[in-house]
């Protein structure tokens, strides 16, 4: 009886599918839970060699809609069990002679892209690359993170905190946010470096804060050793006595990134 109740639930995907898309568009993350495990359920009935092509495109598209889902709800578990899912489903559809991309494809291609590179898991992102036509490399989705990692590898920092300001997609900002953190706290290492103290304004230009209370907020949770007085940063206390020394700071920061782009590199 029960499965006989599900079959006649799973009878029309594609209704499920629209809907599965208005959750996601909603954030309805439990509606959207709960619509994706019908699908699935669907996936298994339609599995095997005598899978049609435009039931395959069904599925790729459910499994979509569930990598964005998971991204809604922060859930980078989620997002890689739906991608490795959704991964043989392109295969099966590169194997039709006329098979037209799904609409979200690049969409999602892009975001794996931004998941490897805020993991820093850089040989699984170049293999991926490897995988990808001209066309889909060159999509604002795909070209996004491809962006990224080149001014990543070069120290350009500055460039990828600007670029949280113009995604492709606000999809891509639960991965921009992350990747920021660890951007920032690369402008920190060298920072506490290259300057004994800052005005707090300076500081939070550089890092690329909207307000002296983010900075302190971050000071706080991640360097408990600055010291915050009078509008001003201290990295590193000046020993009793001891006569102020000029630094090369711009040097030493451009040093600093050198190095860490060169590790970076090695690794």
């Amino acid at each position: 009886k029960k499965t006989r109740e599900l079959i006649i639930t799973m009878a029309d995907p594609k209704s499920l599918i629209d809907t599965l898309s208005q959750q996601v568009q909603a954030s309805d993350i439990d509606g959207g839970k709960g619509t994706l495990t019908k699908l699935k359920i669907w996936m298994l009935e339609i599995s095997g060699p005598n899978a049609t092509q435009e039931s395959i495109t069904l599925a790729a598209t459910a499994l979509e809609l569930g990598v964005l889902l998971s991204v809604v709800d922060e859930d980078l578990d989620a997002f890689a069990r739906n991608l490795s899912q959704l991964k043989p489903y392109y295969a099966a559809l590169s194997s039709f002679a006329s098979s037209p991309a799904t609409d979200r494809k690049c969409h999602v291609l892009g975001l794996n892209l931004m998941h490897l590179l805020v993991d820093n898991r850089l040989s699984e992102f170049h293999a991926e690359l490897e995988l990808l036509t001209e066309n889909e490399a060159n999509t604002p989705y795909v070209s996004f993170p491809i962006t990224l990692e080149r001014q990543l590898m070069v120290g350009s920092y500055d460039e990828v905190l600007n670029a949280g300001s113009h995604v492709p997609d606000p999809s891509y900002g639960f991965f921009m946010d992350n990747l920021l953190e660890t951007v920032r706290d690369s402008i920190a290492d060298c920072v506490e470096v290259a300057y004994k103290s800052m005005k707090l304004t300076d500081a939070v230009t550089m890092m690329k804060f909207e307000s002296t209370e983010e900075l302190e907020e971050y000071i706080n949770e991640k360097r408990e050793d600055w010291i915050v007085e009078g509008g001003m940063l201290t990295f590193q206390p000046p020993p009793a006595g001891s006569k102020a020394v000029d630094i090369p700071s711009m040097n030493l920061i451009a040093q600093s990134l050198s190095y860490a782009t060169e590790l970076e590199r090695i690794v």
